[in-house]
């Protein structure tokens, strides 16, 4: 949600990686695209459903639901073992999702494509295998306070393991990254910077163009955490020029259980094995073991194939959709229902980042966020309440949690009228 542009370009990585071109935006027919979101036309306790948890997941276009039955109904078999039909048939489809993704977030090549479980077993494969490699006692790894545990946990772990020191960039009252302080805390000991592109509790968008030339300067490997980031903007990780970008499929209108780590290719080949097992070798002997080359090497035993065919339809269908358009229906909606929740009494919004999307995090004075969260469900609306896997961000505004409201480009602002009647009513019954 911003008044300028030209500022969120900037800050998100340049028009090529969010969307926004300076070209004035077609008109976005909402009721159109809600038509191929089959779970959207529904009713929960005798309300229309307003889905208002995409931060959590997204929902499901009928394509991706079409290519995930159409793979099931005509060419399931495993893929890479077998000289019949279906299995060249599936083969062809999972390789085809590899290139198409590699097209969607501007990769130099497929081998730089690895599918995974998501971006919590991107993040882990990172640690486990570059981190593990380069990470020694008294080296330091720089992540900030708004991050995801899954961009916590394994990073604790590594440096615990290893004997180095996790640093923690702040952020200020509004939610913005201090910038100031990430630059001064890299130096000669710092290997690894990991931080989320958007915020999954606050919205905040990071500047991550400046972030990567901050790191450059210090010769700093960048890992991104864009679970965030692909449904809402335009990647391209060559224009990045960060080291890995890792994903969810489920949050970016995808099946769940999948997920993407885009990796250097020269940093990928240099990396060792994260699991062992089936299709990840070029030879197994009980006196010696030769992996395969990128991206098998990193996909060991059977992938979640119908998964992957899924989120390259998934991606291919936010492309149809427009990236020069939906981001900017999403910042209305944002400033509309900022602009409504802010008029309730009592309640206060956590994060007003200068630059951020879709996500509006609250509390309301007196009133726990799960009990919001339950009499919401019996007015037909959806939210997230808790710490939102943010706990040390929590610590940081001193809330135990929040009730979380996430857009999408299918969400409208009768929804979010939905969503504050709800409040209105929850209100009334508490006070």
């Amino acid at each position: 949600m911003s008044n300028d542009k030209s500022n969120k370009m900037e800050t998100a990585g340049a028009s090529a990686l969010d969307g926004r071109s300076g070209i004035a935006a077609k008109p976005f027919d909402v009721a159109a695209v809600r038509a191929q979101f089959p779970v959207l036309h529904q009713n929960v306790h005798g309300q229309p459903l307003a889905y208002l948890d995409n931060a959590a997941t997204s929902q499901k276009p009928a394509v991706v639901i079409d290519a995930v039955r159409t793979y099931y109904e005509k060419d399931n078999a495993n893929i890479h073992r077998a000289v019949h039909t279906l299995s060249e048939r599936a083969t062809s489809l999972y390789e085809g999702a590899r290139r198409s993704i590699q097209k969607a977030i501007g990769a130099s090549s497929s081998k730089e494509v690895i599918f995974t479980r998501g971006t919590t077993e991107s993040i882990n494969l990172i640690a486990a295998s570059y981190g593990r490699s380069v990470l020694s006692e008294g080296d330091e790894v720089v992540i900030s306070t708004m991050e995801h545990h899954s961009n916590i946990v394994p990073w604790f772990m590594l440096c615990e393991e290893k004997g180095a020191r996790l640093r923690v960039v702040p952020i200020d009252d509004k939610g913005d990254l201090d910038l100031d302080a990430f630059a001064g805390m890299l130096g000669p000991r710092t290997k690894i910077v990991s931080m989320c592109h958007i915020s999954n509790t606050l919205g905040t968008i990071n500047p991550l163009k400046e972030i990567i030339r901050l790191a450059r300067e210090h010769n700093v490997c960048v890992v991104v955490d864009g679970a965030q980031g692909i449904p809402h903007v335009k990647i391209n990780v060559n224009e990045l020029d960060c080291d890995f970008y890792a994903f969810s499929s489920h949050k970016a209108y995808g099946p769940t259980g999948t997920g993407v780590l885009y990796g250097k290719q020269h940093i990928l080949e240099k990396m060792p094995p994260y699991q062992g097992g089936g299709d990840m070798i070029a030879s197994v002997s009980f006196d010696k073991i030769t992996y395969a080359d990128v991206p098998a090497k990193f996909e060991a035993g059977t992938p979640n194939i119908a998964g992957s065919i899924g989120l390259a339809a998934a991606l291919d269908f936010l492309e149809q959709l427009d990236y020069g358009v939906f981001p900017d229906y999403e910042d209305e909606l944002l400033a509309y229902a900022h602009d409504q929740l802010q008029q309730l009494d009592g309640l206060r919004i956590i994060g007003q980042a200068k630059e951020k999307t879709s996500v509006i995090s609250f509390i309301i004075d007196r009133i726990h966020p799960h009990d919001i969260g339950t009499m919401l469900d019996n007015e037909g609306v959806a939210v997230r309440t808790g710490h939102h896997c943010t706990q040390p961000l929590m610590e940081r505004f001193n809330v135990p949690a929040t009730t979380r409201a996430s857009f999408s480009f299918y969400n409208t602002r009768e929804e979010v009228d939905q969503l504050v009647a709800g409040l209105k009513k929850i209100m009334k019954v508490f006070r």
